[in-house]
């Protein structure tokens, strides 16, 4: 959410901010809105004010006796009364409009954000690894688990329809085995603390991390009008809502493994087959909670641990920063991490790091205390994957995969996965 205030303060900047989003300028028409706003406020409140003034005015004619001056007086409040509910219905409805401008507005991109329409704008920022050699033509990871009868789109599509898979047997041993690895990556290494959160939230916790109400088609929603979460930074963000804490608790680190639930409304026809995009699927999510001084560096800090997990699989992958076209509607700025899969022969995203400076915050109404003791200000929020389990499991099918269509357990997971050192076709 954007303050109007600064809005009004620096119109130009605000502009600038949306023309690399691609956005046409909205500061006007804001601004526009923002003085009915005001005029709202200040009719209603002149209105108290002279009622106000009338109730002592008529309390000085009464005690001098000047009954006629009273009954004025009387008939001027009573006037009053019936007029001051439709100012404030003027105050709400204008107060509403504003809120509702600026909730549809995204986050204004950082200026080191490179600008671009879309993906194709989006700049490499590093990789590491190197592509495998294979003697073999190697398969794409349906191909692997179908072969091996451990992964099952039939029974999936029989039980929930298209967009589910079942996992049986050693890979779901495994998929099982990147989850755990990469919460203990994190909470032992990384200083994450590990949470069980809920899956299910209300309407303004979703609204806190920008998800309402532009995004409601790519929700699921449940009978009794909660949300099932698309991902954990939904509930990790909002442990702060409503809250100010102290700067001591910041940076605030949090990590969770949880399912997922995505509608994927805008993406008919894309990735069909294989699991790459699921309507539930598990990941280990990572969110920050900093000082603004500090989520510049804490950005930095995030994508490292995400990208930990990829090297201690042995996976090759590259970072980009994704462009002003390219960036979610809470982002100020986005590392994508995109791992190499063989089979498929394509990077594909497996992660994505995102500060959003006070702009979730400001929705949340999430503040700390300053050190110094002054007045309470935003916090900054950050949250990345660290990292898609899906993914995860279908890039080490593909880049671990062996001739014979078996696919080698990395050895980061072998203490997980109970003396299994490959995964071969069921019995």
């Amino acid at each position: 959410m954007h303050d109007i205030r600064l809005i009004r303060d620096n119109p130009e900047a605000f502009d600038r901010g949306l023309k690399a989003r691609g956005l046409a300028p909205l500061s006007e028409r804001l601004i526009a809105i923002d003085e009915k706003r005001r005029a709202a406020i200040a009719s209603l409140q002149m209105a108290q004010e002279r009622r106000n003034s009338l109730s002592r005015e008529i309390g000085e004619a009464k005690k001098a006796k000047d009954e006629t001056r009273a009954a004025a007086l009387m008939a001027e409040v009573a006037k009053l009364k019936e007029e001051i509910p439709a100012a404030e219905e003027a105050e709400r409805v204008a107060i509403a409009e504003l809120d509702a401008a600026l909730a549809a507005i995204p986050n204004t991109p950082k200026p080191d954000v490179p600008i671009g329409e879309d993906e194709m704008g989006n700049v490499e920022r590093h990789n590491h690894g190197v592509r495998r050699n294979y003697s073999f033509q190697p398969k794409q990871h349906f191909e692997l688990g179908e072969a091996s009868g451990l992964m099952d789109f039939e029974t999936a599509a029989k039980l929930s329809g298209s967009r589910f898979t079942v996992l049986k047997g050693g890979l779901a041993r495994l998929s099982r085995a990147l989850g755990q690895f990469m919460l203990d990556l994190h909470t032992t290494e990384h200083g994450y603390t590990e949470v069980n959160p809920p899956l299910l939230v209300r309407d303004p916790a979703v609204f806190g991390v920008g998800q309402l109400p532009k995004f409601e088609e790519d929700l699921f929603r449940t009978t009794d009008g909660r949300w099932l979460i698309s991902t954990a930074e939904v509930t990790l963000t909002n442990f702060v809502r409503d809250s100010i804490v102290s700067e001591d608790e910041l940076p605030m680190r949090l990590t969770a493994l949880t399912p997922c639930f995505r509608s994927e409304a805008g993406a008919a026809g894309k990735d069909t087959r294989g699991m790459l995009r699921q309507h539930q699927f598990e990941k280990v999510e990572l969110v920050s909670i900093t000082t603004p001084e500090q989520s510049a560096d804490e950005h930095e800090r995030m994508l490292a641990c995400a990208e930990a997990v990829l090297r201690k699989l042995d996976l090759h992958y590259r970072v980009v920063t994704l462009c002003t076209g390219d960036m979610g509607f809470a982002s100020a700025k986005t590392y994508d991490i995109e791992v190499w899969l063989p089979g498929q022969g394509a990077y594909r995203e497996i992660s994505s790091c995102s500060v959003c400076t006070d702009f979730q915050a400001r929705r949340m109404n999430a503040r700390y205390r300053p050190k110094d003791g002054k007045a309470p200000r935003f916090v900054h929020t950050l949250n990345g994957s660290g990292t898609a389990v899906g993914r995860a499991l279908i890039a080490v099918m593909e880049t671990w995969q062996n001739e014979d269509g078996s696919v080698t357990v990395p050895p980061v997971l072998e203490p997980y996965m109970g003396g299994i050192t490959r995964i071969e076709k069921a019995a």
